[in-house]
């Protein structure tokens, strides 16, 4: 099992994780609705007329 010579500091291990954070998600205007929805992803009321 491999095991690491010496303890990861608490910069180098911060500095690693620094990329991985949250993302905030994009919203569109729906020209039609005039709500706003995300992007390549379909409104509740889309969906709703889909299925008639």
């Amino acid at each position: 099992m491999a095991v690491p010579a010496r303890k990861t500091s608490k910069s180098k291990k911060n500095k690693r994780r620094g990329n991985k954070k949250l993302t905030v998600p994009s919203f569109s205007l729906n020209t039609s609705t005039g709500e706003y929805h995300r992007s390549h992803h379909y409104s509740i009321e889309e969906i709703k007329n889909r299925k008639k």
